[in-house]
């Protein structure tokens, strides 16, 4: 049964930082692909970065390229969200989210991942 498990969301200024973490278990997740997506109040669910667990190779949402940083600890089994020079727009539930990808495919549709966390808030304030 895999499990992942967000923390690291809050309150922050606009231009603040943030890291999520997202603790996976369940698996051996070196053949998995990992992503973040996030849900505004109001709107559809959209991506925001993967990483394939295996080699680290990354995709960004255009909104978050060179703000955001998706990496993993393979030693935790834990992959973090580093959030840069945060904007309002940024607001909303943050999810972590994956699917078995024994080829090292980077998926940015949320229809293509299997298991969800519960998601933690961010908020940034202008």
């Amino acid at each position: 049964q895999v499990q992942l498990v967000e923390s690291g969301g809050g309150l922050v200024q606009a231009g603040g930082s943030l890291r999520l973490s997202c603790a996976a278990s369940g698996r051996t997740f070196s053949t998995y692909t990992m992503a973040w997506f996030r849900q505004a109040p109001g709107k559809e669910r959209q991506f925001v970065a993967a990483v394939i667990w295996s080699n680290g190779n990354t995709i960004y949402a255009t909104s978050v390229k060179g703000r955001f940083t998706i990496s993993r600890d393979n030693a935790k089994n834990t992959v973090f969200l580093q959030m840069n020079s945060l904007k309002p727009e940024d607001t909303a539930i943050y999810y972590c989210a994956a699917t078995f990808a024994p080829s090292g495919q980077l998926y940015i549709n949320s229809g293509r991942y299997d298991y969800w966390g519960q998601g933690t808030q961010v908020t940034v304030s202008s």
